[in-house]
């Protein structure tokens, strides 16, 4: 088996399965009908204060009308998530009143490329590629599961809120499956 670049071969988010923060399986499937942002997160970043201070912002705002945040914590970037997974999640909690999931850490680059971030990357690419360039990297993904689009590091959460807005009014297809 061993550790492939090639694409998975999922169709959606909803087929993947990763683990939580405490390294139990998370069957993505039980997000379907939901938009999603997904995130690789790091908590000694520049970016991590208003980030974090974003995402909590618009969870409260949307959670009850279909909206979750996967936050995937990543320490490939200069180091900045160095601590264990239980410190990462008390730091996230305590700190900004995180509500969202924070799931195990990934690699979102590389040969041991988690394989959601390699089917993030590989559908949600366009003008920034196929590798992810810095932490905050963000993944709006429609109720079905497919890739909207990708924002950059330095979109703030809050500058695609009307982008979160529209894929909450799209129909929920998967309603009574």
């Amino acid at each position: 088996m061993g550790a492939s670049s090639s694409v998975p071969d999922q169709s959606s988010v909803h087929d993947f399965t990763v683990k939580d923060s405490k390294g139990q399986d998370v069957d993505l499937s039980i997000y379907k009908g939901k938009v999603l942002l997904i995130v690789n997160v790091a908590s000694k970043c520049g970016l991590t204060n208003s980030n974090y201070t974003q995402l909590t912002e618009l969870y409260r705002k949307y959670k009850d009308k279909g909206f979750e945040i996967l936050a995937f914590p990543c320490n490939q970037f200069l180091q900045q998530e160095p601590g264990t997974i239980e410190e990462t999640v008390q730091f996230v909690c305590e700190r900004f009143n995180a509500e969202y999931p924070i799931f195990s850490k990934v690699k979102v680059n590389g040969s041991n490329t988690a394989p959601l971030y390699k089917y993030l990357k590989a559908n949600g690419g366009g003008l920034m590629g196929t590798t992810i360039k810095w932490n905050f990297t963000k993944f709006l993904i429609s109720k079905k599961g497919e890739v909207i689009r990708r924002f950059g590091a330095r979109i703030g959460p809050s500058s695609i809120e009307a982008d979160i807005e529209k894929a909450l009014e799209e129909p929920n297809e998967n309603q009574g499956m």
